[in-house]
């Protein structure tokens, strides 16, 4: 995804993904109920699906069931908030009485991604995108 198509802002909601058990029948609503086209990329964990307004990917879409340690989650929408210092924040989270769940790891070409609970428990990915 180019910097053009996906602005980067600390602070703002930077992606949106849906992990679910059933793929097709999200595809196919989403794509009537918001008129996304559908773009699919192959990765290692399986099939990536974006979804795509004006050509431009505005959510992923993935089956849950391919990501290790999640197979018994119920399906779920997951926020990315765009952060400077993936690390920091982090830090910041464990300071301020959230939870870390998944420490910063890299993404070839995404960016440096946390999963945290804030410290009312509500989880959130953070990003620091690539440049």
């Amino acid at each position: 995804m180019t910097e053009d198509q996906m602005p980067y802002t600390h602070g703002n909601v930077h992606w949106s993904e849906l992990a679910t058990h059933d793929v097709d029948a999200a595809l196919e609503y989403y794509k009537s109920v918001c008129g996304w086209d559908i773009q699919t990329e192959e990765m290692p964990e399986g099939p990536y699906h974006m979804g795509l307004v004006a050509g431009v990917p505005v959510v992923g879409i993935f089956d849950i069931k391919q990501m290790e340690g999640m197979q018994n989650l119920p399906s779920h929408w997951m926020t990315y908030l765009a952060v400077d210092d993936v690390d920091a924040a982090v830090q910041t989270t464990a300071d301020t009485g959230g939870q870390v769940m998944k420490s910063g790891f890299d993404v070839p070409q995404v960016g440096r991604i946390a999963i945290v609970a804030d410290p009312s428990g509500a989880v959130i990915g953070l990003i620091q995108p690539a440049d």
